[in-house]
């Protein structure tokens, strides 16, 4: 069955859903982290459990996933995902108040509240993506991608502005109070966002797709199934390896630039956001790219994912070179150069997720997407954390902050080279079926909003 394909209006309106959900992704691991730590004087390892709890309950992603494609529609699961998160993000809140009265309460609340963030995140997530790949066609998919995820940052940016505005001073109460206007503006926000979405699709081929549960099998088959499928597989080990390396570098950047080249925390805050300019370039340069790409859309996703873990392989590389030569080596264009490499091989990694999640058997969609959420969910949860524990071992054995930084540094940058050499193996042989090419009529913008 074709299915008319969204213009780029109806790719706007699912970016709001990623603007909705980092609104309150930023408050429960950045607002509430702080709290933890500063004003109630918890020890920092708290906060870093219950954000990796929350990566760790994705790894029922591919269940979620499964669950949507035997019900048949998306948008169901994009609805009560938020609202898990929603309820998870004031619950959250409600929690941190209450460890300043009983710590023990709080922390069992705040288990409990992380635990349904990651769920929530896993639903929404899961489902939106596949909606995006059955309903963006390709020549429109990296650029898509791009919006989606410029659109998340976006949440994070303007939920962190406007609630540091409103948290001040700070109380309990007012945080209480923040998080739940947040939590239900960002659910109001995604039922808005997705409203009668799937309906139009279905009205535009004359006839709305219906479940076939006969056509299901229990889970574990389903995941089996996709499991076998080699493609499948290998893209899940790249994402996996390509997303830890990715994410073994957060924690360590600014540690190693104040440990090694002498930075103020100003000085090195500023460097971060030299790193984020970075990769919202990269973004903005495969989303163009991918679009001017014509025939060859999928060669070019290859290009930019392999490129894209090359150089940031070189990128991590000249940081193990800089950690020797402090402070005689231009930081800030290593680490913008980082940036722009991160951005983009995420970018054309998910923009070529949403073209092979349905390469393979048929009604596996959900499933397949997340089996790969979870493996990138899986990866951010374990970087962070593999980053800082090897900075910690290697400095003890060599007893030198230039020795750690550098090999840990040269370690994510061979994680990048063997997450290219899975990339190539992929890409060998990517042509979606039938079942996913999707119709479509007009072409440019403003096609796309005739039909949004």
């Amino acid at each position: 069955m074709t299915r008319a394909s969204l213009g780029w209006l109806g790719i706007a309106r699912l970016g709001l859903v990623q603007t909705a959900l980092g609104s309150i992704v930023v408050l429960t691991t950045s607002t509430m982290n702080r709290v933890m730590v500063v004003e109630l004087a918890l020890p920092a390892l708290l906060p870093g459990l219950l954000v990796a709890l929350h990566y760790a309950v994705q790894i029922l992603r591919p269940r979620l996933g499964y669950c949507s494609d035997v019900g048949g529609r998306r948008t169901p699961w994009i609805v009560g995902g938020m609202a898990i998160l929603a309820l998870g993000g004031i619950g959250a809140a409600v929690a941190t108040s209450w460890m300043a009265a009983s710590p023990i309460a709080g922390i069992a609340l705040a288990t409990l509240a992380f635990a349904c963030i990651g769920i929530g995140v896993g639903a929404t997530g899961t489902s939106l993506l596949v909606l995006l790949a059955e309903r963006v066609d390709d020549r429109r998919r990296a650029a898509a991608a791009s919006l989606v995820w410029v659109m998340m940052i976006a949440g994070f940016v303007i939920t962190a502005t406007t609630a540091g505005h409103f948290l001040d001073p700070f109380s309990p109460t007012r945080l209480i109070v923040v998080t739940s206007v947040a939590a239900g503006a960002a659910f109001v926000l995604t039922v808005l966002a997705v409203r009668n979405i799937e309906s139009r699709g279905a009205a535009a081929d004359g006839r709305r797709r219906q479940p076939e549960p006969t056509a299901h099998p229990a889970f574990r088959e389903a995941l089996a199934q996709v499991w076998a499928e080699p493609q499948a597989r290998r893209f899940a080990i790249f994402v996996f390896i390509s997303m830890l390396a990715y994410s073994g570098q957060d924690l360590i950047l600014e540690p190693f630039a104040g440990a090694v080249f002498g930075l103020t925390p100003g000085e090195s805050t500023k460097l971060a956001g030299v790193q984020h300019a970075g990769v919202l370039a990269g973004m903005i340069v495969v989303a163009l790219a991918g679009s001017a790409a014509g025939n060859a859309r999928a060669a070019s996703m290859r290009v930019w994912t392999m490129g894209g873990c090359i150089l940031s392989a070189a990128a991590l590389a000249s940081l193990a070179t800089a950690a020797f030569v402090a402070p005689d080596w231009p930081l800030r264009g290593s680490v913008f150069v980082l940036g722009l490499a991160n951005g983009a091989f995420a970018i054309a990694a998910i923009a070529s997720m949403m073209r092979l999640v349905g390469a393979g058997r048929a009604s596996r969609e959900g499933v397949r997407m997340g089996l790969w959420g979870a493996a990138q969910a899986i990866a951010f949860g374990l970087g962070g954390v593999v980053g800082t524990a090897a900075v910690d071992l290697a400095r003890q054995l060599t007893g030198s902050p230039s020795i750690a930084y550098a090999s840990v540094f040269a370690g994510e940058a061979l994680l990048f080279v063997i997450a290219a050499g899975l990339a190539a193996r992929v890409y060998r042989s990517s042509t979606p079926p039938a079942s996913m090419r999707f119709a479509t009529t007009g072409d440019g913008l403003a096609g796309g909003l005739d039909r949004a």
